[in-house]
């Protein structure tokens, strides 16, 4: 009877997960949608319809094609990049606060793009398959000092130290970053601001393509790998128990979630929130398991980033509101919501 009784659970449960795999693929579809009619100039459906097809003018296939199809697609990539990342951390961290640009990651990606924006022209061809590189970079020194500071022999990875040292480490480099902003002339000021408050600047395909490989290399492997989160999320001795490798895993792991973020705040620029609220979404729609829990966040990280883009573009009209204000105004009462939840 057991034996029975699970099988219906886990039947349930699976169907549950499909239906919310779909529902949120038509909720991004019906955003997509949304999102190539939002902008100053305004594309009716027909239009749209026959702009796709080939039909439209000269000014409409410019329009569609080369200013708002590359950042919508750039929205998707990045909000599922950003999701899974904080999944795979608060899962080998055991720390359900734990989100790329609370623990600083994107903020040490972030100080390698500027510096490297500061001295070079940021429409140069080649620089911007660069950008993810030198993110990563960035982003990579980052986790090895965070991971360094909150990493005590026997005692292993503290929830509650790497969250402090993260907090840390990311307003040193917070700091480092305005300090150096003073030494740029005025345009580039401009473009570093409007980049650290999380504007969505790689707005062509050369981004798209810079981009991509990031996406389909590590997303798969990360999903690859739910079960060994699985297991690291019981926690390291009951891990070990099972055989696990513990700090090896718990370092592919790592890598992986670094150059996602990486990858992604190097086109991005400083969207935080993310990673906290996509996976707590998932996990509430479908548990804690990561074989649906990652593709979950993914889906749920792209919507709410296109969402948070479109409305960005709408509310203020013909000027738009940087995507990272808008998710932050999402997500920092949502962060506020957990914060009170875990100290109860």
């Amino acid at each position: 009877m057991k034996d029975v009784s699970l099988n219906l659970s886990e039947q349930r449960q699976r169907k549950r997960s499909i239906t919310v795999l779909t529902v949120l693929g038509i909720l991004i579809v019906i955003v997509f949608i949304i999102s190539m009619n939002t902008g100053y100039i305004r594309l009716s459906p027909k239009i749209l319809v026959q702009t796709l097809f080939g039909m439209g003018t000269e000014k409409q296939s410019l329009i569609l094609f080369e200013f708002r199809l590359p950042r919508i697609v750039i929205s998707l990539l990045i909000g599922a990049g950003l999701a899974i990342s904080g999944c795979v951390m608060q899962g080998i961290s055991r720390n359900a606060l734990a989100d790329p640009g609370i623990l600083g990651i994107n903020a040490g990606a972030g100080l390698m793009v500027m510096l490297f924006i500061s001295f070079y022209p940021s429409t140069a061809a080649a620089p911007v398959y660069l950008l993810p590189v030198l993110a990563l970079v960035g982003a990579g020194l980052t986790a090895t000092l965070i991971y360094t500071l909150a990493y005590k022999r026997h005692h292993g990875i503290s929830p509650t130290r790497l969250l402090l040292t993260g907090i840390a480490v990311a307003a040193g480099i917070s700091a480092a970053t305005i300090v150096l902003t003073l030494r740029l002339s005025p345009d580039k000021y401009q473009f570093v601001a409007t980049w650290m408050a999380g504007s969505i600047w790689g707005t062509s395909w050369k981004f798209v393509l810079a981009l991509l490989p990031w996406i389909l290399i590590l997303v798969p492997f990360v999903i690859l790998k739910a079960r060994a989160l699985n297991v690291l999320s019981l926690g390291d001795h009951l891990a070990k128990g099972l055989g696990a490798s513990v700090e090896k895993e718990r370092l592919i792991l790592l890598a992986a979630a670094v150059g996602l973020a990486a990858s992604c705040v190097a086109v991005s620029g400083g969207i935080g929130f993310v990673g906290l609220i996509g996976p707590h979404l998932g996990r509430r729609l479908v548990g804690p398991k990561h074989q649906m829990l990652l593709p979950v966040s993914a889906l749920t990280g792209a919507l709410l980033v296109i969402t948070a883009d479109t409305l960005g573009r709408w509310i203020l009209q013909p000027s738009e509101i940087p995507t990272g204000i808008v998710v932050a105004v999402i997500g920092a009462p949502y962060f506020l919501y957990l914060l009170a939840k875990a100290k109860s």
